[in-house]
């Protein structure tokens, strides 16, 4: 019996063990099985720091519009470039390294390949630079083909009924080649000569440039703001000038201070009493009455004074301008008779007389003289009579402009004439030279021959230059207004430095002006010229009597430029020895 009972016992022993061992069994088998998919699907360190970057990236997406919203878009192309110059490099130092250093002959190679990379960067921009130079020249070429055809389709269509053939031949041809007009009238009569290329000289305006400096000196004289013989020191070099020669060189500093001290109103005034932002009365049609500023205060006075800021004035309003000057303060209205009868009937008319002193007029003159006797209009200089005259430089309208105001004899004024060309290529100077060809060309007609008019003159409106030639041309408008223009970054001055370079040379071996405006205007945009101060000061016969090549001492005027000689000029340089 005891048997019996123990038997089931040991065999529930049995079976737990048994199933205890299987369940053991199948466990490891699913585990093994486990093992391998739970290490598929653990993320490594480098998933981690991907899912990380991707989780970073995203909101950095999302901001980017509002970040870009407060910049530029100069300083979004920096950002970028700078990104991908950054990606660029890091794939290189791992291309280059591959995990190690780079050895010196790695180096060598790597330092070569940066060189040629740069030098190929610097041939390329100036291929690009010169491409762009190429285009600026072609682009200049054309605008300045442009002006003079339509100079020459407008001179084609002018109205010469009654015009002196003989003054229209002079002037055309002395005006061929530029894109510009002419203005020829007696200052006595205002009879009218000629107008060539009267759509620009009757119906367009123009920016007067320096020749405003004409309405500023006769303001502060009539407001005894200046006296003719006072000098004001002009300009760092503190040089001293008087009225004369700062007409005569066309300082912009003088200038400006006589304006300032004149004020805007009077100034106006005085513009509207010259005739200016008014019709001059000419019997043609469709005359423009020009255009005078509103309102200025500040510095842009002292501007206006110099330049002619908001100004514009056309070239028969200049004409009718000097003539008064000329004629002693009548303004006269200028008239071209059509018929033989108006001709004998011709009358000269006054539209008013000025209210400004003849003897101020008079203190005006010898400033015109010495502009052309050595001052920015020597290319009008004429040995057989006295020309005095103004000229003008700056941008107006679209260009370059150049202009030129003038009459002679000054003794007894048979002529005025005005030149306003324009052009990358056109200067006052270059104006200039055009009216002095007029002048030389019709001097047997108008002018006193043999010198006659020469020896008339009286000495106090014959002036002397008191300056050297470097102070002469440190003072001149004729390259400040040029300077200034570049620094604005509009044009560039070496245009008229360069053409009126050429123009010296040509007019010093032929006797006239000559230019070659193709050529000036692909200088302009290689390279800048300096200004040749040498050519400051004409050298003149001392037979004519009108001007004197050695210029005066004074302790005001050459000292300064003294001051500024090369040291082997002033004294011997002292030398050291290592001997006691």
């Amino acid at each position: 019996m005891t048997q019996s009972l123990s038997t089931p016992k040991h065999a529930r022993v049995t079976l737990g063990l048994f199933l205890l061992i299987a369940i053991f069994s199948t466990g490891s088998a699913w585990a093994k099985e486990r093992r391998p998919a739970a290490k598929a699907k653990a993320p490594s360190a480098r998933d981690k720091k991907a899912r990380a970057e991707r989780g970073r990236q995203k909101p950095a997406k999302e901001t980017a519009a509002e970040r870009r919203r407060g910049k530029s878009a100069r300083e979004e192309r920096a950002e970028r470039s700078s990104a991908r110059d950054r990606r660029s490099n890091a794939r290189n130092v791992d291309d280059r390294r591959g995990g190690r250093a780079l050895s010196r002959r790695e180096r060598a190679a790597e330092a070569r390949r940066q060189a040629a990379e740069r030098q190929r960067q610097l041939a390329e921009a100036r291929r690009r630079a010169e491409l762009a130079r190429l285009a600026a020249i072609a682009r200049q070429r054309a605008a300045d083909q442009a002006l003079r055809d339509e100079s020459a389709a407008n001179i084609l269509k002018d109205e010469v009924t009654g015009e002196d053939m003989e003054v229209r031949r002079a002037a055309v041809a002395a005006l061929s080649g530029h894109a510009g007009s002419v203005v020829v009238m007696d200052p006595r009569t205002g009879r009218v000569f000629t107008v060539v290329n009267q759509e620009w000289a009757l119906r367009k305006g123009y920016k007067p440039c320096s020749t405003i400096k004409l309405v500023t000196g006769l303001a502060g004289l009539s407001e005894k703001v200046i006296d003719p013989t006072q000098t004001i020191n002009v300009s760092l070099q503190k040089y001293s000038l008087d009225l004369t020669d700062s007409l005569a060189y066309s300082n912009n500093g003088y200038f400006q201070s006589v304006g300032g001290r004149v004020g805007f109103d009077r100034m106006v005034g005085y513009a509207r009493e010259l005739g200016l932002g008014q019709r001059t009365g000419i019997n043609h049609a469709n005359e423009f009455e020009g255009r005078i500023p509103a309102y200025k205060t500040g510095y842009a006075v002292n501007h206006m004074s110099s330049h002619g800021d908001d100004f514009e004035v056309t070239p028969i309003q200049l004409a009718s301008l000097v003539s008064a000057i000329g004629n002693g303060g009548n303004l006269l209205t200028p008239h071209l008779p059509r018929t033989p009868q108006e001709d004998v009937r011709f009358q000269p008319e006054v539209r008013r007389r000025l209210n400004i002193p003849q003897e101020t007029l008079r203190r005006m003159v010898p400033g015109m003289i010495g502009a052309v006797n050595y001052g920015t209009a020597k290319l009008a200089y004429d040995p057989l009579q006295t020309i005095a005259g103004k000229t003008g430089t700056c941008i107006g309208q679209g260009s370059w402009l150049g202009l030129f105001a003038s009459f002679a004899p000054v003794v007894d004024p048979h002529m005025a004439v005005v030149v306003v060309t324009r052009g990358s290529g056109e200067r006052g100077r270059v104006a200039a030279g055009i009216a002095g060809k007029i002048y030389r060309a019709l001097n047997a007609r108008f002018g006193n021959t043999g010198g006659v008019q020469m020896a008339g003159t009286p000495a106090s409106l014959t002036p002397r230059p008191k300056l050297d030639p470097r102070a002469a041309a440190a003072i001149s408008d004729e390259v400040e207004n040029e300077n200034e223009a570049a620094a604005e970054g509009n044009w560039g001055a070496a245009t008229d430095q360069t053409a009126g370079a050429g123009t010296t040379t040509t007019t010093t071996t032929s006797g006239a002006p000559a230019t070659n405006a193709t050529r000036s205007t692909v200088k302009s945009v290689v390279m800048t010229v300096p200004s040749r101060p040498a050519e400051a000061t004409p050298q003149r016969s001392s037979t004519t009597g009108t001007t004197q090549p050695a210029p005066t001492t004074t302790n005001n005027t050459v000292a300064p430029a003294q001051q500024r000689q090369p040291q082997s000029e002033q004294r011997p340089r002292r030398v050291l020895t290592n001997k006691p």
